[in-house]
């Protein structure tokens, strides 16, 4: 008896990781200067990154934004969180965010 919940809590927990993947996952990233997502400018500072499935929710400074991503997985782990910016009409936009200690790299659609 003992042994089958033992084994049934086990199949439950791994399927609850691999179903979930990145998802419900929130990390800290820096902006060092204004940048552009979605439409939306945001300023320079310390922001959250919430992961729900495809959706990376971005919080802070008294604004949040929901952004659809495709979420990659790199072979190996970045060492840092890295943005990446393409340049329009001169403003940076966000166009990747590689997470630091993970091997997930965001790109914004």
């Amino acid at each position: 008896m003992v042994k089958k919940l033992i084994i049934a809590f086990a199949i439950l927990a791994l399927t609850t990781v691999f179903a979930g993947g990145v998802s419900g996952v929130s990390y800290k990233i820096t902006l060092l200067q204004p940048s552009v997502v979605k439409g939306n400018v945001l300023k320079a500072g310390d922001y959250k990154l919430q992961l729900s499935n495809d959706t990376a929710t971005i919080t802070g400074q008294k604004t949040t934004i929901d952004v659809p991503v495709k979420v990659e997985t790199n072979g190996t782990k970045y060492d840092s969180t890295a943005i990446r910016y393409v340049e329009q009409d001169g403003k940076a936009m966000i166009s990747e965010i590689r997470i630091g200690g993970t091997k997930t790299r965001l790109l914004i659609n």
